[in-house]
């Protein structure tokens, strides 16, 4: 995931190493902070892959700013890792959320509505954090409030996420439909 939000913010514009590493931060450093002994190795394996350029440009000051920017090829590699995420891409919560903040940058409306699809699949089957043998368990099942309190969250931001996926689908059109 950290290589897609890489791709994904470099998408949005070239930026400054460390630029980038406030805008992961901001992203994904609530789940797992972002050191710079993680962020620049693998800034380095994306562009030994070709799909970011490093470049040396004057700074505001004296010293020169190493620029990222993305290249065609990470470009595609991009486009390739949204449309066709992993399937913990799509069920694991955190990876969703680096996933949808970027899904923008697939043109193709019919592709977009495919991810969405696939977590709204997963989001509609029966779940929970807590199982009676195969069956998942409710919170009102349980007397402690705190177990209680998980569940009730849990399912209000499941029931608001599948409000907007179907919202959003009911949206999405491939290019040209409703055009003249």
């Amino acid at each position: 995931m950290l290589e897609l939000a890489i791709l994904g913010f470099l998408r949005d514009q070239p930026l400054h190493g460390y630029d980038l590493r406030t805008r992961v931060a901001a992203l994904m450093g609530h789940v797992r902070p972002v050191a710079d002994g993680t962020l620049y190795p693998a800034i380095k394996r994306l562009a030994t892959a070709g799909w970011l350029l490093r470049k040396d440009e004057p700074g505001a000051a004296a010293a020169p700013r190493r620029m990222l920017y993305l290249t065609q090829d990470g470009q595609e590699e991009l486009e390739r890792r949204l449309r066709d995420p992993a399937d913990l891409d799509i069920s694991d919560e955190n990876r969703w959320f680096t996933l949808l903040a970027f899904l923008r940058h697939l043109t193709d409306p019919k592709d977009q509505a495919n991810v969405l699809r696939r977590r709204l699949t997963f989001l509609e089957q029966p779940t929970s954090f807590f199982y009676d043998g195969l069956r998942p368990m409710a919170a009102e099942e349980f007397p402690d409030p705190f177990r209680q309190g998980l569940l009730t969250i849990a399912h209000a931001t499941t029931q608001a996420e599948l409000t907007w996926l179907h919202t959003t689908l009911a949206t999405l059109k491939p290019r040209g439909e409703g055009e003249k």
